[in-house]
């Protein structure tokens, strides 16, 4: 993995992650306030799946 392929990775996740509230900021402030409600254990729990899913695509 070059460094080129890290910036670009970065990259991406960055315009991922600031589409929804671009798109939909009312939805993204639901979501995130239905988040904030959730207990630690249960949102490790999903950013344990996300990793692993993450990781998985990487393999594949």
């Amino acid at each position: 993995m070059t460094f080129d392929s890290l910036w670009t990775a970065l990259a991406l996740v960055l315009v991922i992650e600031g589409l929804l509230p671009f798109l939909s900021p009312q939805g993204w402030r639901r979501a995130v306030s239905q988040i904030a409600l959730l207990q630690d254990g249960q949102i490790r729990f999903f950013a344990l799946l996300t990793i692993v899913a993450g990781v998985a695509m990487l393999w594949f």
